[in-house]
């Protein structure tokens, strides 16, 4: 079993920056893949940014491409999103997920995580 902590959500304005932490407990992070999914009230999950830690590969959605960055520490058994630029529309609910056994196809697939934390708001807004 793992379990997920996020921190580091808040309000932030246009243009501005903050970084989303996921804290995991109970086994050790190394050989899971990790993402960052967001959801808006009365909207489905949406994949934000992958990392497969088979191959290292990264992945991201078009619309945080090149303004977002995931990454881990495996020592700290934590992963973090840096979000830099926001725009308003990326005001949601942040989640982080985890799974051992994640293809590269399922990467930005929410139904393929086995763990998920409990959340964090993040809201851009002057």
């Amino acid at each position: 079993q793992v379990q997920l902590v996020e921190s580091g959500g808040g309000l932030v304005p246009p243009g501005g920056s903050l970084r989303l932490s996921c804290k995991a407990s109970g086994r050790a992070f190394t050989r899971y893949t990790v993402a960052w999914f967001r959801q808006i009230s009365g909207s489905e999950r949406e994949f934000v940014a992958g990392h497969k830690w088979s191959d290292s590969s990264t992945h991201y959605a078009n619309s945080v491409k090149g303004r977002f960055t995931i990454s881990r520490d495996n020592a700290k058994n934590t992963v973090y999103l840096q979000m830099d630029s926001l725009k308003a529309e990326d005001t949601a609910v942040y989640y982080c997920a985890a799974d051992q056994r994640i293809i590269t196809s399922a990467v930005r697939v929410p139904s393929q995580y086995d763990y998920w934390g409990q959340g964090t708001q993040v809201t851009v807004s002057s």
